[in-house]
Order: C-alpha cells, then sequence, then structure tokens
C-alpha cells in the first residue's frame, strides 16, 4: 500500500488550509440548523426569544421561519422584523 507524502511546504499548507476551511463549513452548517431549531421551538411554544445580530439585541417573538433563509419576528414596537439566519450569533430563550 501506498501512503501518500507530501513534501513541499506550501502544498502542506494548502492541504491544512482545505481541512480547516472543511472543518469550519461543516460547523458553520451545524450552528445554522441549531439556531433553526431553537426558533422553530420557540414558534410552537409561543414564547420571547431575544436574538443577537452584529452586538444588537432583537427581542420578540417568533411568526416564522423560511428553513435556510430568514426568520419574522414581531414586538411591541416593530410589527414585522426580518433576520437573515447566517446573520445571527447567538439566540438566548427562557
Amino acid at each position: 500500500m501506498q501512503t501518500l507524502s507530501i513534501r513541499r511546504p506550501a502544498a502542506r499548507c494548502a492541504l491544512a488550509l482545505l481541512i480547516a476551511l472543511a472543518a469550519g463549513a461543516a460547523g458553520a452548517a451545524d450552528a445554522v440548523k441549531g439556531i433553526e431549531q431553537a426558533l422553530t421551538a420557540a414558534q410552537q411554544d409561543k414564547r420571547g426569544i431575544t436574538i443577537y445580530v452584529a452586538g444588537q439585541t432583537i427581542g420578540g417573538a417568533v411568526t416564522r421561519v423560511e428553513p435556510g433563509q430568514w426568520v419574522e419576528l414581531k414586538n411591541q414596537t416593530s410589527g414585522k422584523i426580518i433576520v437573515r439566519l447566517d446573520r445571527i450569533d447567538a439566540i438566548a430563550a427562557p
């Protein structure tokens, strides 16, 4: 059986970068999926939720979740708030 040997430093760096990017993409997809599941649960339970986006907080009730795309919320001051799922940094639910 022949083993793969990478001798050039540039090739090793490129391989390491490729592996890191693949791992990061998989982790990001899992994070978005987890956020989406928490938003859907908040919608079903009819509970308020706080979303953190770029250092700002948005509180409200989830009215609609478009899987993989965006979430729609409403609160006392705004009738409709739409946030892209990939922009959400964190969420807090009671």
